[in-house]
Protein backbone atom coordinates (compact mmCIF):
# COMPACT_ATOMS: atom_id res chain seq x y z
CA UNK A 1 0.00 0.00 0.00
CA UNK A 2 1.65 3.34 -1.16
CA UNK A 3 0.62 6.61 0.55
CA UNK A 4 0.06 10.35 -0.53
CA UNK A 5 -0.20 13.02 1.85
CA UNK A 6 -1.03 16.67 1.40
CA UNK A 7 -2.02 19.32 2.79
CA UNK A 8 0.35 20.71 5.23
CA UNK A 9 1.80 24.44 5.62
CA UNK A 10 2.02 27.49 7.79
CA UNK A 11 -1.42 28.32 9.40
CA UNK A 12 -2.23 31.26 11.27
CA UNK A 13 -3.40 30.07 14.73
CA UNK A 14 -7.47 30.34 14.64
CA UNK A 15 -7.34 29.25 11.13
CA UNK A 16 -8.09 26.03 9.11
CA UNK A 17 -6.42 23.61 7.24
CA UNK A 18 -7.43 20.43 4.97
CA UNK A 19 -4.53 17.73 4.74
CA UNK A 20 -5.71 14.83 2.25
CA UNK A 21 -4.15 11.19 1.80
CA UNK A 22 -4.53 9.17 -0.59
CA UNK A 23 -4.08 5.15 -0.74
CA UNK A 24 -2.98 2.60 -3.77
CA UNK A 25 -5.05 -0.15 -1.95
CA UNK A 26 -7.82 -1.21 -0.27
CA UNK A 27 -8.17 -0.47 3.56
CA UNK A 28 -9.58 -1.44 6.85
CA UNK A 29 -9.42 2.19 7.85
CA UNK A 30 -7.55 5.12 7.29
CA UNK A 31 -6.12 7.99 9.73
CA UNK A 32 -4.11 10.49 11.13
CA UNK A 33 -1.18 10.62 13.72
CA UNK A 34 1.03 13.16 14.35
CA UNK A 35 4.22 14.06 15.76
CA UNK A 36 5.68 17.30 17.94
CA UNK A 37 8.64 18.86 18.27
CA UNK A 38 10.45 16.37 20.79
CA UNK A 39 7.24 14.27 21.66
CA UNK A 40 6.06 11.05 20.30
CA UNK A 41 3.67 9.92 17.83
CA UNK A 42 0.20 10.17 18.61
CA UNK A 43 -3.21 9.27 17.11
CA UNK A 44 -5.40 12.05 15.81
CA UNK A 45 -7.73 10.41 14.29
CA UNK A 46 -9.07 7.33 12.68
CA UNK A 47 -12.17 6.26 10.67
CA UNK A 48 -12.99 2.34 9.91
CA UNK A 49 -14.88 1.54 6.60
CA UNK A 50 -17.96 0.80 8.68
CA UNK A 51 -17.94 4.29 9.81
CA UNK A 52 -16.44 4.50 12.69
CA UNK A 53 -14.54 7.37 14.10
CA UNK A 54 -12.36 7.77 16.72
CA UNK A 55 -10.56 10.74 17.62
CA UNK A 56 -7.77 12.22 20.20
CA UNK A 57 -9.53 14.14 23.34
CA UNK A 58 -7.30 17.13 22.08
CA UNK A 59 -9.06 17.68 18.99
CA UNK A 60 -12.36 16.52 19.49
CA UNK A 61 -14.85 19.28 18.15
CA UNK A 62 -11.96 21.18 15.96
CA UNK A 63 -11.06 18.38 13.90
CA UNK A 64 -13.42 16.72 11.36
CA UNK A 65 -11.93 13.05 9.92
CA UNK A 66 -13.58 12.04 6.36
CA UNK A 67 -13.37 9.68 3.62
CA UNK A 68 -14.02 9.23 -0.12
CA UNK A 69 -14.24 5.38 -0.49
CA UNK A 70 -14.24 5.58 -3.82
CA UNK A 71 -10.90 7.68 -4.69
CA UNK A 72 -9.73 5.64 -1.69
CA UNK A 73 -9.07 9.18 0.36
CA UNK A 74 -9.10 10.15 3.98
CA UNK A 75 -9.26 13.94 4.95
CA UNK A 76 -8.53 15.58 8.02
CA UNK A 77 -10.38 19.57 8.33
CA UNK A 78 -8.78 20.66 11.08
CA UNK A 79 -10.02 24.26 12.78
CA UNK A 80 -9.38 27.06 15.16
CA UNK A 81 -5.81 25.45 15.23
CA UNK A 82 -3.35 26.22 17.95
CA UNK A 83 0.19 26.54 18.29
CA UNK A 84 0.14 23.14 19.83
CA UNK A 85 -1.25 21.60 16.97
CA UNK A 86 1.84 22.13 15.16
CA UNK A 87 3.51 18.35 13.66
CA UNK A 88 4.31 16.54 11.32
CA UNK A 89 0.79 14.55 10.27
CA UNK A 90 1.33 11.36 9.07
CA UNK A 91 -1.61 9.68 7.12
CA UNK A 92 -1.59 5.84 7.96
CA UNK A 93 -3.82 2.32 7.28
CA UNK A 94 -4.63 -0.56 8.00
CA UNK A 95 -5.32 -2.87 5.77
CA UNK A 96 -7.43 -6.07 6.39
CA UNK A 97 -5.13 -8.45 7.34
CA UNK A 98 -3.96 -6.37 9.80
CA UNK A 99 -0.64 -4.19 8.44
CA UNK A 100 -0.11 -1.14 9.19
CA UNK A 101 1.70 1.32 6.46
CA UNK A 102 2.26 5.11 6.73
CA UNK A 103 2.63 8.17 4.74
CA UNK A 104 5.69 10.49 4.49
CA UNK A 105 4.27 12.85 7.03
CA UNK A 106 3.27 16.78 5.90
CA UNK A 107 4.30 19.52 7.86
CA UNK A 108 1.94 21.65 9.74
CA UNK A 109 2.98 24.96 11.51
CA UNK A 110 0.58 26.77 13.64
CA UNK A 111 2.24 30.28 14.20
CA UNK A 112 1.60 34.25 13.86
Amino acid sequence: VQLQAFGGGLVLPGGFRRLSCAASGRTFSMGWYRQAPGKQRELVATLTRAGNINYADSVKGRFTISRDIRANTVYLQMNSLEPEDTAVYYCTVLTWNMNRYWGQGTLVTVSS
